[in-house]
């Protein structure tokens, strides 16, 4: 070890003298520190006030609307809107050198993230599939479509984009094809950009950049119509190449209303609809052919008994005229009468009333081709829709419209260039619409068309038949015109702002998605307020009680590093998020660190007999290259969980990067600042106290002794954590399975074993996993039921199926409260979670990444500060030695522990941290070494080792005591969704500084040794 010379940049921060930048330029520093706060609390000053104008308007909301009305949450919030969106231009905020607007104030407000305030959170993947469709103009090639499948089937395991797998599908099983033919790609749409002498290659690219405008397209139409929406600080990113779009809607009210906007594709459609009666005789006609295809002993069976048998049957006879009425029979023997319970009125559009659970039967016997051969002629194309069923009624309506062998409408909702929701003449809601020059053309045609015939011009959206109006005027000329449809207030909103935004250039599935609700956003602020007080106090009461007056200006430089926090924070447009919170509170923790690594020097220099003054210069100069290590290493970690984290955990690294950098400042300058004016006035410090005074002080021991005892101890543990992780393996949550996650709360105080049993019944779920989460009352229901299936029809059927499994256990809620988002809610669905197999496969493989990431970056980094590779091993060793425990803890212990320990990307999180933390340790440990080795060269290795290890010791153990007093007020005062972050991070803290000490250093030493004594026998 003779020829160790360290790292020589770094050597020279040993010798610095703070004194050049600290007592040379006081003045300079007091500036800086002015300014950071004032600009600090300028920042928060409109954070305040955006809270204050909110407020305002949610009571003007509530002194108008009455609870007594029907809808009231959401004219609530419409009335909420629409005040702030009239004072949005009014000046609002006057601080005397400057006025504000209120949306000048909303831009510079810091805003409450989707755990903190309620909300949705949703990843969508526009479906790339239907877009390549499209480009080929729905082609029937039955190679194209093959590859289409084929790359379906790849993407289940693949981390390519779709457009990779079609290609790398289509490569496989084309032959003599190829991409330009007329049959794929060489359409009429493409003409002029592709042709059919261009290679596979040349296709490529063209059909890479059309996919790519598509998506672009899709994030403008989405980004569009959220700004329509009126949600406060939405946030919405385009996740890479793959098609797949985040949104972020904190506050949003209305979830339903919310998910459906963002899914639906917009496809209005105006087609001529023919009158109901002249499809009579068809039926008759249908349902004599279906009693010899469909079972119809098993619909006679199904069929649910009739109370009003005889009404039906007289429409029955009023639709078929002659047909058999014995109403035996007609239960007996007829698929399509059995099924009608009404009929539409003479001269309209309605062919029959049907119920709405009969829909899909109804349509599969309608357009099965033996039933439309029954057609004429000149109906052959005729294209059967259903309407939208009325308010509160079982009952839909059958149309059937005027179609075509392209099965085109004959006008499209492209035409709308503008469309606003009003009041008709009598007091409904509708959407008054202007088409373009082309449409005003085909509208003005239709609509003469149906005024001479005494026909309907049926309206569609999304294959739903909204409105069917006659035309009594004559001729519509101009484009301009309204849609009636009995619309609600918000239906007809979102109408007018999906027709003015466009539509989807294909479907948007949800393939993760978070909701919460405002009363548990709500109950998070206050266990976030609640932990951040109480780790704040007993941090600030500790330094004071551990260090006396010098503890005292430590406190202060804190609470300035706090204000900095939120003041960056805020300035950044950040959106707070309780495992924000739980940063910024960890970071108040890990910045007593640095004010520990000073504080402790400086008593070494007193103990050393050295003046004050003298020895405050050479503490604050001796611990700035520990200083520097502890804090980049940390920083290393959260700038990689920054990079590979989403949502809240994004939050979290952003709170620990800003939290470190502010803590480095604080402690650096602020808090010698402090301490020097103190003793320039002739002040005395001891940083200490009575009680803790000799503390620690001329400690000797001998560590390195004792690493065998802990080699054989730390195996241990490493051997019950894999057996464990082989066995009991982990308990992965849907971030990493795929599945649907609810938190529900009860009444009453609730069995998880008996919901589990209820809810894995073959006619509910058929596997699901019910945990106590929180209070008794409270469970987590997870499930993969239908985990492939993304529609929002899909999500809303399964929390009915739910509902009704949980019904006895509800005391009398009902369904509309269950999923409600009412403030005040203690009842219900407090939360729903939902990834998708296929996110979740790319959600573990960047979780991987990152933690790999992360131990190559710090192995690199302690290599070039060290310039000894045994220092990486060492350091890389006991973080996986700390890791494989804290996994193993965890699949021991998470099936009785009274809280969730799911490995989600909270725990991943938690994992980077105690990464980071570990190294925090073990790095000021190493720089001790050096400097002891470079001080004491005629020390041999062991003692520098030992001793190094001894002087750290009182800082090690007060940091770690420090951060794990925090981390335990989050913990028990944090709230329940951060509970298991919480305990991997406290488990994590004590093994890292076990590891310091007793792993990292040993195998260190070890390594160097063991080359020694090679050296040694060779020489």
């Amino acid at each position: 070890m003779s020829n160790y010379t360290g790292n020589s940049i770094f050597a020279r921060l040993k010798k610095f003298d703070l004194k050049n930048i600290k007592m040379q330029n006081k003045g300079l520093v007091k500036l800086f520190a002015l300014l950071f706060g004032l600009v600090s609390l300028y920042q928060l000053s409109f954070t305040f006030k955006s809270n204050q104008i909110e407020s305002e308007a949610a009571e003007i909301a509530i002194n108008k609307i009455p609870e007594s009305e029907d809808d009231y949450r959401a004219k609530r919030s419409q009335e909420e809107a629409n005040y702030l969106q009239s004072i949005a231009t009014d000046t609002v905020f006057n601080i005397g050198i400057a006025k504000f607007t209120y949306n000048d104030v909303k831009a510079k407000a810091m805003n409450l993230g989707l755990d903190l305030k309620g909300g949705i959170n949703v990843i969508l993947q526009v479906s790339v599939k239907d877009i390549l469709k499209g480009l080929t103009n729905n082609t029937k090639d039955p190679l194209f479509n093959k590859a289409l499948d084929d790359a379906t089937e790849l993407q289940k395991n693949s981390q390519n984009t779709y457009l990779q797998d079609f290609f790398v599908a289509f490569d496989k099983i084309k032959g003599d094809t190829k991409l330009a033919s007329p049959d794929i790609f060489y359409t009429k749409a493409l003409d002029g950009e592709i042709d059919g002498t261009m290679s596979d290659d040349e296709v490529k690219n063209i059909i890479e950049t059309k996919i790519d405008e598509s998506i672009v397209s899709a994030f403008e139409v989405l980004r569009k119509r959220i700004d329509e929406f009126g949600v406060t600080s939405p946030n919405i990113q385009r996740l890479g190449s793959s098609g797949r779009i985040l949104v972020e809607l904190p506050g949003v009210k209305d979830v339903e209303r919310a998910t459906g906007l963002l899914q639906s594709t917009a496809q209005l459609e105006f087609w001529d609809a023919y009158k109901g009666e002249q499809f009579f005789p068809f039926l008759s006609q249908a349902n004599e052919v279906l009693k010899d295809i469909v079972d119809t002993k098993t619909d006679a069976e199904q069929a649910e008994p009739q109370d009003e048998e005889n009404a039906t049957d007289s429409q029955i006879d009023d639709l078929l005229g002659d047909a058999e009425t014995d109403s035996t029979a007609v239960a007996a023997v007829n698929p399509v009468f059995d099924l009608i319970r009404g009929q539409g009125y003479p001269g309209g559009p309605v062919i029959a009333k049907f119920e709405i659970k009969d829909k899909e039967t109804v349509l599969d016997y309608l357009n099965k081709p033996e039933v439309r051969s029954l057609l004429p002629a000149e109906q052959r194309y005729t294209k059967f829709v259903f309407g939208k069923p009325e308010k509160d009624s079982e009952l839909v309506d059958l149309y059937a419209l005027d179609g075509n062998r392209e099965n085109t409408p004959q006008l499209s909702g492209a035409v709308v260039t503008d469309a606003r929701n009003q009041f008709g003449p009598t007091g409904k809601s509708e959407v008054s619409m202007q088409m373009n020059a082309k449409g005003a053309k085909i509208w003005e045609e239709m609509t003469g068309k149906a005024y001479t015939q005494g026909s309907q011009i049926a309206i569609v959206l999304d294959d739903v038949v909204y409105s069917a109006p006659g035309v009594t005027t004559g001729p519509i000329a101009g484009g301009s015109s309204s849609i009636s449809g009995d619309f609600t207030l918000n239906e007809a909103i979102d109408l007018a702002n999906v027709l003015r935004a466009g539509k989807l250039p294909a479907s948007a599935d949800i393939i993760q998605s978070e909701v919460v609700g405002p009363s548990l956003g709500q109950e998070a602020i206050d266990s976030g307020k609640m932990s951040f007080t109480i780790a704040l106090a007993l941090v600030l009461l500790w330094m004071i009680f551990y260090y006396g007056k010098a503890g005292a200006f430590a406190d202060i430089a804190m609470l300035l590093n706090i204000l900095l926090i939120f003041g960056i924070l805020s300035g950044l447009g950040a959106v707070l998020t309780l495992p924000g919170i739980a940063g910024i509170v960890l970071t108040i923790g890990m910045s007593v660190d640095a004010n520990v690594l000073i504080f402790e020097r400086i008593r070494e220099e007193l103990g050393k007999g050295k003046g004050q003054k003298e020895a405050i210069q050479d503490g604050f100069s001796n611990a700035l290259s520990s200083i520097l290590d502890a804090n980049i290493t940390t920083g290393l970690t959260a700038l990689i969980l920054f990079i590979f984290g989403t949502g809240p955990i994004k939050g979290f690294a952003t709170t620990l990067l800003i939290g470190i950098g502010t803590s480095l400042f604080t402690a650096i300058f602020i808090t010698r600042l402090l301490i020097d004016w103190y003793a320039n006035r002739g002040g005395k410090l001891d940083f200490s106290t009575g009680i803790t005074k000799n503390l620690f002080r001329n400690i000797n021991i001998e560590f390195l002794k004792k690493r065998k005892v802990a080699y054989i101890i730390s195996g241990a543990f490493i051997l019950l954590s894999l057996g464990s992780l082989f066995t009991n393996s982990l308990d992965q949550g849907v971030d990493f399975v795929g599945g649907r996650t609810y938190q529900v709360r009860f009444a009453q105080d609730i069995s998880a074993s008996e919901i589990t049993g209820v809810l894995s019944q073959p006619d509910v779920f058929g596997s699901a996993d019910a945990k106590t989460f929180g209070d008794a009352n409270q469970l987590k229901i997870t499930t993969k039921y239908k985990v492939n299936e993304t529609g929002s029809e899909v999500d809303e059927d399964i929390r009915k199926t739910l509902y009704s499994a949980l019904q006895p256990h509800l005391d009398g809620v009902s369904y509309e409260d269950f999923i409600s988002d009412a403030d005040t809610k203690t009842v219900g669905l407090m939360k729903y979670y939902k990834v998708s197999p296929t996110i979740a496969d790319d959600i573990k493989q960047a979780s991987f990444w990152a933690i790999l990431g992360s131990l190559i970056v710090v192995f690199l980094y302690i290599l070039i500060r060290f310039k000894r590779w045994q220092y990486s091993l060492g350091a890389v060793v006991a973080v996986f030695h700390d890791v494989l425990i804290v996994l193993g803890v965890f699949s021991l212990t998470y099936k009785f522990m009274p809280f969730s320990m799911e490995i989600d990307q909270a725990f991943i999180a938690a994992i980077l941290t105690v990464i980071g933390y570990s190294l925090n340790d073990t790095v000021v440990v190493f720089d001790r070494i050096r400097e002891f080795f470079n001080e004491h060269s005629n020390w041999n290795f062991n003692k520098v080792v030992n001793v190094s290890l001894s002087s750290t010791l009182s800082r090690t153990l007060n940091t770690s005591l420090t951060t794990l007093v925090v981390l335990l007020a989050i913990f028990i005062f944090g709230g329940d969704s951060i509970r298991g972050f919480m305990f991997a991070l406290i488990v994590g803290v004590v093994v890292g500084t076990y590891s310091s000490l007793f792993i990292a250093t040993p195998i260190m030493y070890d390594t160097v040794q063991g080359l020694e004594d090679k050296k040694k026998k060779k020489d």
